[in-house]
């Protein structure tokens, strides 16, 4: 892994280090030397700045796939009350705190003597709003 990064990494000062091929002396050609630098020029960078954003998004996929075990804090809900202000619920240890966020500041508001049993996150639709709905889809479509 060690020997393909530094190939990798090389591979464009190796570029850019070359030197142009110098044209035969009855037909010098000073435009495509410098076209052909320019484009080695032009294809280092471009190779340089695909390696960087490679290596970025290597390394947030790393951190992501990271080990979640023996975690001590654990969120629980959270609820936006404006657009940069939030109440948290999170568990620690056998203790819920609910907490404050703003821009600058984390305040704790209360901590919970009970904890509170959160519903599982994939509850289905209730019989209620399923039927509204299937009355609703039932008159557009008798609407021409």
């Amino acid at each position: 892994m060690k020997r393909l990064l530094g190939g990798l990494l090389g591979l464009p000062l190796s570029v850019l280090a070359a030197e142009p091929v110098v044209a035969t002396a009855a037909a010098p050609v000073a435009g495509a030397s410098v076209g052909g630098q320019l484009t080695q020029l032009v294809l280092g960078l471009l190779l340089v700045l695909g390696l960087i954003f490679a290596l970025a998004w290597l390394l947030r996929r790393v951190q992501q796939a990271g080990p979640r075990q023996g975690q001590v804090i654990e969120l629980i809900s959270s609820r936006a009350l404006g657009a940069r202000d939030r109440l948290v619920l999170v568990q620690v240890g056998n203790e819920q705190i609910l907490l404050g966020l703003t821009p600058g500041r984390i305040t704790p508001l209360h901590v919970l003597k009970e904890p509170v049993q959160v519903p599982g996150s994939a509850q289905p639709a209730t019989p209620e709003f399923a039927k509204r709905l299937m009355e609703i889809l039932g008159q557009q479509k008798d609407k021409p």
